[in-house]
């Protein structure tokens, strides 16, 4: 596998921005197991930060180099400071970076499948909220998304939560209504509730996770709005890199089950 640190100029934000990205190397057709299959272009997974954290962090703090080596995946870590993933009301558009501008760049950049079934999203934290966000308003992109120790319901978080994120609350969303917005996963669930080929969701929290309560909001909603998701627990938790190595390890070999992203029917 190649790691890659790719400084470029971003239109949206009106500024040069970074992204981490795993590329795997391209075999001679004597080591390839499947010659037949050398030129497949590889699958990819947009991988998201969580607050606080930057494009190399995933990559610092776990081993998804290693395990997308095992599956010959392409991970695109993309900068996305401490905005949610969202347009901000006092900063930059990255909303639109990441839903728009990104897929666009990469695909200018790198030679990976851009066909839905080969393409997943998932992240941690403020990433976790980022990824469902993406996979809830453009489920026809996406084969399977993740959420680990996500800030799933940014509407009750903001509301009942914590006060504490007062003053980056304003900056992202000032006065505005988060409930039924496009900010809403709850409402961008039922929204989308009938899209076709929805993807495959993967969403696990720690039960001693301070956004736990977040994640029990989030799931039987998910499924009552007739989202297919695999929930997953793990007793004593907390918010924590160890949680989420496991985490990636395992959404990695979840998005390569019968059924998701490239397997044969």
């Amino acid at each position: 596998m190649a790691l890659l640190q790719v400084q470029f100029y971003s239109d949206i934000l009106g500024a040069s921005t970074e992204m981490n990205v795993i590329m795997p190397e391209i075999k001679r057709r004597t080591e390839m197991k499947d010659p037949a299959k050398e030129q497949e272009l590889p699958k990819v997974l947009y991988l998201l930060h969580g607050f606080g954290d930057d494009q190399s962090a995933w990559v610092r703090r776990t081993s998804v180099e290693r395990y997308a080596a095992e599956q010959n995946l392409a991970v695109i870590m993309p900068y996305a400071d401490q905005s949610y993933y969202c347009n901000e009301v006092y900063g930059k558009r990255y909303w639109d970076f990441v839903s728009d501008e990104l897929p666009s760049v990469v695909h200018r950049f790198f030679r990976i499948s851009d066909r839905p079934e080969d393409t997943c999203v998932a992240g941690l934290s403020m990433g976790g909220y980022g990824a469902m966000r993406l996979a809830l308003t453009y489920p026809e992109r996406f084969a399977a998304a993740g959420s680990f120790s996500g800030s799933v319901d940014m509407v009750y978080r903001v509301r009942e939560m914590d006060e504490a994120g007062t003053r980056d609350w304003n900056k992202i969303f000032g006065d505005m209504e988060l409930a039924g917005s496009e900010i809403d996963v709850m409402h961008l669930m039922k929204k989308n509730a009938a899209a076709p080929g929805k993807p495959r969701l993967y969403v696990s929290c720690g039960t001693a996770d301070f956004l736990y309560p977040l994640h029990r909001r989030f799931v039987p909603a998910l499924r009552e709005n007739g989202w297919e998701v695999t929930d997953y627990e793990e007793k004593d938790a907390v918010h924590e890199w160890g949680f989420w190595d496991r985490q990636i390890r395992s959404f990695i070999d979840f998005i390569y089950e019968e059924g998701s992203i490239g397997i044969s029917q």
